[in-house]
């Protein structure tokens, strides 16, 4: 028998897990009532409406739609992309811009390849979105986090975490920000903040990677411009996805860079896949040219308002009174910080048995902390699977604080 492991890279040895991927095999018991995942809603997916342009691509654009594509990305999907950042505030690009990515993973891992070398540091939210922690990590980098309040990243302590760096002759490469309705906390960093983010950037030299896949996904605010938006000095690298705002199975995605770093991503891509799939590229677009995203994600957060409105609602009726639970104005995750003496990674095993699960807060931590938080979805189950596995994952709670011994 080969021994292979002599021969794997030290990188290799030093990949991690995903926690949300090992969470969700364990998950499969069709009795468990999940909020682990971050999935969208197979009911929010436009089945009719790509069945008829599939139709319509293969007939009129089949012989490019099932052909390799430029590693850039579909010229019409990056036109339409274009456009619809210049109406939300990024005015200063165009399509020589935006890269596709094969799912927002892709551009996480591009980002890692091409800042990252081993020891080196990047500046992430505590808490965190795990996808980009394992991404810039499996890069051998080493990870400061920044407290988050309700307002998200705390620019104060950002700054102070800096000037530490620097004296220590470490400077951070990158600023990794999810900045509206931020996974997993669900908070939105206001447009006073994002503007002093800029400064710092500018100020220290540094870039911000801007994740923004939940944006769109607004049930109570109005838009916000992304940090992308103030960005004059070209070193914001703007995010985004279509998982969340069409269908996760396209794996599309998109990139907004300086021309110069634009070049880098597409080296960096050639060397991964060659091209984002094709054929979905032209269905996205053709989606888009028709003017049918506006109206989908419309009736997306005419379906997950609701039910948000329920997970908050059996919050406060399950859970103790003692818990600390920020209203998400937008996205797909609650996240929900217990009273003292709960470990909710400890704790999963008891929900597992009441068939009910969760994302436990240590993942998103990249200091170890989290140890009484966890992130819950709202966007996948159904509502009578809302209302019972509160009812579930709040007497798991009580069980769990009852066997605390007094003090």
């Amino acid at each position: 028998m080969a021994d292979i492991q002599r021969l794997l890279s030290d990188r290799a040895g030093k990949l991690r897990k995903s926690e949300i991927r090992e969470l969700l095999k364990v998950t499969q018991d069709p009795e468990i009532i999940s909020f682990a995942g971050g999935l969208p809603n197979p009911r929010s997916f436009p089945i009719d409406d790509i069945d008829g342009i599939i139709d319509d691509v293969l007939r009129e654009k089949g012989k490019d739609a099932l052909q390799y594509g430029t590693t850039q990305g579909v010229p019409e999907l990056r036109e339409q992309i274009a456009d619809r950042a210049n109406k939300d505030g990024i005015t200063h690009i165009n399509a020589e811009h935006i890269t596709i990515t094969s799912g927002s993973q892709q551009g996480l891992d591009t980002i890692g390849k091409l800042f990252l070398n081993p020891g080196d540091v990047a500046l992430v939210g505590l808490p965190s979105y795990l996808g980009g922690i394992n991404a810039f990590r499996s890069y051998e980098s080493n990870l400061t986090g920044i407290p988050l309040d309700k307002d998200g990243m705390r620019i104060d302590i950002l700054e102070e975490t800096i000037k530490e760096h620097l004296k220590e002759n470490i400077t951070p490469k990158f600023v990794y920000v999810v900045p509206t309705f931020q996974n997993p906390a669900g908070v939105i960093m206001p447009e006073s903040r994002r503007k002093e983010l800029i400064d710092l950037a500018n100020n220290y030299d540094l870039v911000i990677v801007e994740d923004d896949p939940y944006g769109k996904l607004s049930y109570d605010v109005s838009h916000i411009k992304p940090i992308k938006a103030y960005d004059d000095e070209d070193r914001v690298v703007y995010m985004s996805t279509f998982s969340k705002i069409l269908s996760p199975g396209f794996r599309l995605a998109w990139m907004i860079a300086s021309p110069e770093l634009t070049r880098k991503i597409i080296l960096c891509k050639q060397a991964l896949d060659l091209c984002t799939n094709t054929f979905t590229q032209y269905i996205a677009a053709e989606f888009m040219r028709r003017g049918s995203l506006d109206l989908h994600i419309m009736r997306i957060c005419e379906m997950y308002k609701p039910k948000r409105d329920l997970m908050m609602k059996a919050m406060k009726e399950y859970f103790p009174k003692n818990h600390l639970c920020y209203k998400p104005l937008g996205g797909m995750f609650a996240w929900v910080t217990l009273p003292e003496g709960i470990d909710t990674e400890i704790m999963f095993l008891d929900a597992i048995k009441e068939k009910v699960a969760y994302v436990h807060g240590k993942a998103f931590h990249v200091d170890g902390g989290g140890e009484r938080s966890m992130r819950l979805n709202f966007s996948y189950p159904t509502n009578e699977q809302i209302e019972e596995g509160m009812h579930r994952l709040g007497k798991v709670i009580h069980n769990k604080l009852d066997a605390i011994p007094a003090v």
